[in-house]
């Protein structure tokens, strides 16, 4: 049963679908509550509503504060953890695309200089 927190039923599906794209789940991560001090009265300093989300595969640590009430903070760390990982899938690609590129680059470069090289030793080889 997955979990629901104080939101839409949309942004809690929402939530669940990128969780399950990323191979997020429930017993994957590590959930401590603490008091959060800050703005918001009385409440956030006498009540453990802060979210310390741990993601144990990859070791990704969120710390989220934002909201005054415990089961919103679960609900943007959450949020904000799926958002790192996704940053981290994006570069990853990135990363990999440019080094295509840049191997792209350096055959075609190797390739010039090949031709250009041939083409003055041919150059010098012809007789006067």
């Amino acid at each position: 049963m997955p979990l629901t927190f104080p939101v839409s039923v949309e942004k809690n599906s929402s939530l669940q679908r990128r969780m399950e794209v990323l191979g997020i789940s429930e017993k994957d991560l590590s959930e401590r509550f603490i008091k959060s001090g800050g703005k918001g009265g009385q409440n956030v300093n006498k009540v453990s509503t802060a979210v310390h989300l741990v993601h144990i595969p990859t070791g990704k640590q969120i710390k989220c504060s934002v909201y005054r009430t415990q089961g919103l903070n679960r609900y943007k760390a959450r949020d904000l953890l799926c958002l790192e990982l996704e940053r981290n899938l994006n570069q990853t690609e990135s990363d990999a695309l440019v080094q295509k590129i840049r191997k792209k680059k350096q055959d075609k470069h190797r390739k010039s200089l090949k031709k250009k090289l041939e083409k003055e030793k041919t150059e010098w080889n012809e007789p006067m």
